[in-house]
């Protein structure tokens, strides 16, 4: 799945600007259509409490003559077709709250108590109650609004007249203005929205050039002509001028590189050898002042000839330690290969294939214990799939095949990765040659100086989408058996 972290600039900051937009424009058309709604709503309430106000004043005569039919005439008559917008249900009730007459005597039915007609009744008889003076008075109930207006002759109350209003009321109104509303805010969003994207991808356009260019960093450095520079003062620019002025000193610092490869190639092995001496020379001093002590005062001392030849040997000890660490112990004491050294390196290696998000390919054909010493043949495994294992992208391949000929052993190594280049090829297994990865080149020369030392023969070829390392290992080495704990 496509995480949006992962989008180029060139579709993050339109995207980005086009929600940025839409949700502006959606803030703001709610924000109108609600006052316009409240707007709306308190017009209509006007309205209705003017219109009740004369409607009530019609209505004082029939009442006062207790003319029941003359009053329900002229309620019908306004809530009529024609009887304007503000008419709905309307009721008249009687100064004791009983109804007098309705438009809808089923839900009304006359000289029945108002507030035996259920919550919403009771409510609007509980606001007559407590109503002074002649004033209109609106209650929203639900999805009804009720606007009551008291009828008053010469100061007394004759009643109330409630008007009934429902949803749909001002449904109507609302639903035009909100498509009204909707229609401008897009076509203003198909104005501002093709001007967003051109200079979103106007913004994008730099940082993204500046991010190829880095990116070439790990493989080559670009030439100058090759970078497009913002030629700006703010951030952006200042970044472009930043990323040309590191590309410089990488272009130098590569010059350079080249120029005391050979020198430092020299000053390693003038350090490795170095090392060598001084920890050779350790033990060769006090072997040299033990001899001298014996010749001057041991001739007749058994005691002092002793205690010098444990000298002597512990020097020689020393010695050997040093030089066979440095032939890299081809000759250590080992068990022969079996096929559970190959599978314990497998399950060594897994976790770093699991780094990489690589596929590790194992194919091994190995029927039995083998003359061969596992500790050193597991190293040189080791070693090629972790330099396989460095060169492949995440998601690539290695694959590893190993099987016994009637000639000997057999492994082959393969990656899907970076290949190397032609000409690095003569010298890859020469110490502190290094690789692409900034290695110091030791692993493969530790790998060469194994194979050698088991007589055997490694090879390697190389192309863009396939690099194999090719070992083949004679069974006639000598084995020298560890011994037994």
């Amino acid at each position: 799945m496509l995480n949006f972290r992962d989008i180029s600039f060139r579709y993050k900051i339109p995207l980005r600007a086009t929600v940025l937009v839409f949700l502006t424009a959606s803030v703001l058309t709610a924000s109108l259509l609600l006052r316009e709604y409240r707007d709306l709503r308190r017009d209509m309430l006007d309205s209705s409490a003017r219109w009740s106000a004369v409607l009530s004043q019609t209505l004082v005569s029939p009442m006062l003559h207790d003319d029941l039919w003359r009053a329900f005439e002229i309620i019908r008559a306004a809530t009529s077709p024609g009887g304007g917008d503000q008419a709905g249900v309307i009721t008249l009730v009687d100064p004791r709250e009983r109804i007098y007459v309705s438009t809808d005597p089923a839900r009304y039915p006359i000289l029945l108590p108002l507030h035996e007609r259920g919550d919403a009744a009771r409510e609007i008889a509980s606001l007559i109650d407590d109503a002074a003076g002649s004033d209109s008075r609106s209650l929203e109930i639900g999805d009804r609004l009720y606007v009551i207006t008291p009828i008053d002759a010469d100061g007394v109350r004759l009643g109330h007249m409630i008007l009934e209003h429902t949803s749909s009321f001002m449904q109507a109104r609302f639903a035009g203005m909100w498509l009204s509303a909707t229609l401008v805010t897009l076509v203003v969003l198909l104005l501002i929205l093709p001007v967003s994207w051109y200079w979103g991808r106007r913004m994008a356009d730099p940082l993204v050039h500046l991010a190829d260019c880095i990116g070439q960093v790990g493989t080559k450095i670009p030439d100058a002509d090759a970078i497009r520079l913002e030629q700006s003062q703010d951030e952006l620019g200042q970044v472009g001028r930043a990323v040309a002025r590191m590309l410089d000193e990488l272009r130098e610092k590569q010059a350079l590189e080249h120029e005391m490869m050979f020198s430092e190639r020299l000053a390693a092995i003038g350090r490795l050898t170095g090392g060598i001496a001084h920890e050779i020379n350790n033990p060769l001093g006090g072997m040299l002042n033990a001899i001298s002590t014996y010749r001057r005062h041991g001739s007749n001392d058994p005691e002092l000839a002793a205690r010098t030849m444990s000298l002597l040997e512990r020097g020689l000890l020393q010695i050997r330690d040093t030089v066979s660490a440095l032939l890299v112990e081809a000759k250590a004491p080992s068990h022969p290969l079996g096929p559970q050294d190959i599978e314990d390196v497998h399950i060594l290696l897994k976790p770093e294939a699991a780094k990489k998000s690589a596929a590790l390919l194992w194919n091994c054909d190995l029927p039995d214990e083998i003359p061969l010493p596992a500790t050193l043949v597991r190293q040189v495994l080791i070693n090629l799939v972790l330099n396989a294992l460095h060169a492949v992208e995440p998601g690539g391949t290695v694959a590893c095949d190993i099987g016994v000929t009637a000639e000997g052993m057999t492994m082959a190594v393969r990656n899907d990765g970076r290949h190397i280049e032609a000409s690095r090829l003569p010298y890859l297994f020469e110490p502190f040659v290094g690789d692409a990865n900034g290695g110091h080149g030791l692993g493969l020369w530790i790998t060469y100086q194994i194979v050698n030392e088991l007589d055997g023969h490694i090879s390697v070829q190389s192309e863009p989408g396939l690099t194999v390392f090719a070992v083949e290992l004679p069974l006639r080495v000598a084995l020298e058996l560890e011994s037994p704990p």
